[in-house]
């Protein structure tokens, strides 16, 4: 359910405006604390930032697949503005029922260590780790009332927060939000479904989706870069211990791509909450995060001591694959949760999860 089976029109027009707005120069400037308001603006301007608002909430009313296939671009393209998070903080928003405000938009927490809570009408706790905080001017979170299995959704007025600064290994802002007696703009009525778990999984397989990109683009670079550097009187492509490598990588790509399609694809045939989608969501980040870890160290090796340049690209794909493997947990905790799913069900349960239509 990846670019695939998005609106090819969208597609199109996505990569148009990428390669037109987000070369590396606007990364790297972006990465050096300027803000890339042309790339924004057309982003903003054409709605892909609000792809997955409903219409009767003030969206176009794009379908998850279009959703998704925006974000993989994103990956692909080291957008260095929150375009993945604005586009989840409005599914999150349209979940609760909420009109999301317009603008560059994050969501909160990100991590199980984060808790907001919700007393009388004002909010409290804090969020670490948050994207972009402080570049957006709303906030979307998730918070707990007194019962603790009760959630619901709220829209924070950004400024109404106190921001600590952080820098993720992609150079980009990674901030604790702290909400110290913090009214809403507007929030949902509590209840007891599990929104924190299904931001969780939803903001997983976003970064999935990044990550298959961003090595999509690691796989194209080394390829290129093999055939045109010559070492020994021939391309270094034509030597084998390289072209085993590129295949590796290839290799590594391919899973990444098919584990985000599957795991897309589920959100779309069961819902976020069904055990068919938790057990795609979490392979899809176990294996993203494997990928990235062997395929970001590959494209490394090929390029030798150039891919660790800042004037080469290669690193603005690389250290966001390291940083996003973590982001809505690592790989470690999504499979030591998806073994103790499979062992408290037993392995009847498993082959009949994993063969149903």
């Amino acid at each position: 359910m990846g670019i695939t089976n998005a609106d090819p029109l969208i597609i199109d027009t996505t990569v148009r405006m990428l390669e037109a707005l987000c070369g590396p120069d606007v990364v790297g400037a972006a990465e050096g604390g300027e803000w890339p308001g042309a790339l924004w603006d057309a982003l903003e301007e054409s709605a892909l930032v609000r792809a997955w608002i409903p219409e009767a909430l003030g969206g176009p009313g794009t379908s998850l697949a279009d959703g998704f296939g925006v974000i993989r671009l994103a990956g692909t393209h080291a957008v260095p503005v929150p375009l993945a998070e604005t586009l989840l903080a409005g599914w999150l928003a349209s979940e609760a029922g909420l009109e999301a405000p317009e603008g560059p938009l994050t969501v909160a927490p990100v991590n199980a260590a984060s808790s907001v809570r919700l007393t009388g009408d004002a909010l409290s706790g804090s969020a670490r780790a948050v994207p972009f905080a402080r570049a957006c001017g709303h906030i979307v979170v998730v918070f707990r009332s007194g019962d603790p299995r009760a959630t619901g959704v709220a829209i924070v007025d950004r400024a109404a927060c106190s921001i600590q600064p952080g820098t993720s290994l992609a150079g980009e802002p990674s901030d604790t939000v702290l909400f110290e007696g913090v009214v809403p703009i507007s929030r949902s009525a509590t209840g007891a479904v599990d929104l924190a778990g299904r931001l969780r999984r939803m903001g997983a397989v976003m970064r999935a989706g990044q990550m298959a990109g961003a090595l999509d683009r690691c796989l194209r670079q080394s390829l290129r870069y093999a055939a045109d550097r010559h070492q020994f009187g021939r391309p270094i492509a034509k030597f084998q211990a390289v072209q085993h490598n590129l295949a590796v990588l290839a290799g590594e790509v391919a899973a990444a791509t098919t584990s985000a399609d599957a795991a897309a694809s589920a959100i779309a045939r069961h819902g976020i909450q069904d055990d068919r989608t938790f057990l795609a969501v979490a392979a899809a980040k176990i294996r993203g995060g494997q990928a990235a870890g062997a395929g970001a160290a590959i494209a490394h090796q090929v390029h030798g001591a150039m891919g660790f340049t800042r004037e080469y690209s290669l690193q603005h794909r690389t250290r966001r694959l390291w940083a996003w493997r973590d982001e809505f947990d690592p790989e470690t905790v999504w499979a030591i949760e998806l073994g103790r799913h499979v062992a408290q069900r037993g392995g009847d349960a498993l082959w009949a999860t994993v063969t149903a239509a």
